[in-house]
């Protein structure tokens, strides 16, 4: 890679993906934590026992009230071992609001939580813990009509999320703020909300139940729920980008509550960042595709392999890459059939421009940076071949995944020459989502989308002790 000067990796705007990959003979290992198979509530608690002011009867009522009273149970147990103290249900109690229908007749002297007008929990849902002599503090309340199109795009369990981010600020109005900012605040929150998913999925709730393919929706539901690209970590309102949200769910719900206590405080990391220039805020902060493949992602990747693998005593020597179009170049005799391709015969890495990188790098929800992420994951074979491990089967893909996050902490941390744009390692959140659950994509991995953001986070955040190359 040249030396100077530091390349941007910009981003594109976020949509659809519609790109087909694959990997030859890989997989990877599950995650802790197993769904339950049960689709839906258990059993639905009755109205009179959990009362919702101006609630109707409805799925997103039930669905609320039902994920509300398995957040009372979870934190009345959680919480002593936790914070070291008794868990004090709320006092401001729950509405539900209406949009097409604000009726002021249905709630105490016309208004909802801490003594706001109804209409201001319109497209949103929020807790609100009052100043002191102010009225109905310690409330959480949700415009349904909101949560019901949450649930039609992203699945049923989305409600149930919000219902369990929002009482993670119950929370921490029992114990205090991490520190006094937002983004801080909010993906708290959100770790709690995967704490408590965890216990769902683990079979625990009465009232809730998540399957395997769910966690993907969940993840996918973190899309919408981001800030704005180019969102600054200070704002006011900051929540974080789309990979700070779904890591701290992913830490909540791998690691608990204690995690969650311990780890969100004023030295966090987050992606989240502003454009540095005017140029990178009308692109998009988007190199160009030609760029991408021809310079910065062949640059990049070499470069931090050679000096990664020198600091470890090993010689490392730069996989050929070989884009190609519809059909890969054989490989020791075999005709490759996959979009991404490590070939160990003659050490190189194959992607298809026509059917992946191309279609990738167009879509809403890719760009540069996902095309990256595609190709540093037979990348990472290639590494680990020349490390004298296993190129096949699903530990080696597992590990091939882990070692593109990896790459992603070299780049964010400046040992390469490319420069990490907002919203760039959210691209790889969205290929690694959407290439799931195509078997052309990574190949019968086993692993659904929620476990692969899992591994590539671990790589992201911890590097390569991560990514079982060895010590």
């Amino acid at each position: 890679m040249s030396s100077t000067p530091r390349r941007a990796l910009r981003r594109a705007v976020l949509g659809a993906l519609v790109a087909s990959v694959a990997l030859t003979g890989c997989a990877a290992t599950l995650i802790e934590g197993v769904a339950t198979p049960e689709a839906g509530a258990r059993a639905d608690v009755a109205p009179a026992d959990f009362p919702i002011i101006g609630a109707a009867d409805d799925d997103v009522d039930r669905g609320a009230r039902n994920a509300l009273a398995d957040l009372n149970t979870y934190w009345g147990e959680q919480f002593p071992e936790t914070f070291g103290q008794e868990f004090t249900p709320l006092t401001g109690g729950y509405f539900s609001v209406d949009p097409d229908d604000l009726d002021p007749a249905r709630y105490p002297n016309g208004q909802i939580g801490c003594g706001q007008e109804i209409e201001a929990v319109t497209g949103n849902a929020f807790y609100c813990s009052s100043e002191p002599g102010e009225p109905g503090g310690d409330a959480i309340q949700y415009d349904r009509a909101f949560l019901g199109e949450l649930a039609d795009g992203y699945g049923r369990f989305i409600p149930a999320l919000v219902m369990a981010h929002e009482f993670g600020h119950a929370v921490q109005g029992r114990v205090g703020y991490p520190v006094e900012r937002s983004i801080n605040v909010e993906t708290q929150a959100d770790c709690f909300a995967g704490a408590w998913t965890a216990w769902v999925a683990s079979g625990a709730a009465p009232h809730n139940s998540i399957r395997p393919g769910e966690l993907d929706d969940v993840l996918r539901g973190y899309l919408l729920l981001r800030d704005p690209v180019g969102t600054g970590t200070r704002e006011e309102q900051a929540h974080g980008s789309y990979f700070d949200r779904v890591s701290a769910f992913q830490q909540g719900f791998d690691d608990g509550p204690v995690a969650c206590r311990d780890e969100f405080g004023a030295t966090r990391p987050f992606t989240q960042q502003q454009f540095q220039s005017d140029q990178d805020l009308l692109s998009g902060g988007n190199a160009s595709y030609p760029e991408t493949v021809g310079t910065i992602m062949p640059e990049g990747l070499a470069q931090y392999w050679t000096a990664t693998l020198q600091a470890r005593g090993v010689t490392f020597e730069p996989p050929a890459l070989q884009p190609f179009s519809g059909r890969a170049p054989e490989c020791d005799g075999e005709q490759p059939d996959t979009d991404l391709v490590y070939c160990p015969a003659d050490r190189s890495v194959g992607f298809d421009e026509t059917d992946l990188t191309q279609p990738v790098y167009a879509s809403e929800e890719g760009g540069d940076y996902a095309v990256v992420t595609a190709v540093a994951i037979p990348y990472g074979l290639a590494v680990r071949d020349q490390l004298g491990l296993s190129t096949e089967g699903p530990d080696a893909v597992r590990s091939a995944v882990c070692l593109a996050g990896a790459f992603t902490q070299g780049v964010r941390n400046g040992e390469t020459t490319v420069v990490i744009s907002p919203g760039d390692v959210d691209e790889s959140v969205s290929f690694l989502l959407e290439s799931s659950g195509d078997p052309s994509v990574l190949g019968d991995s086993g692993l659904t989308g929620f476990q692969l953001v899992d591994v590539f986070r671990g790589g992201v955040f911890e590097g390569l002790p991560a990514c079982d190359i060895g010590a």
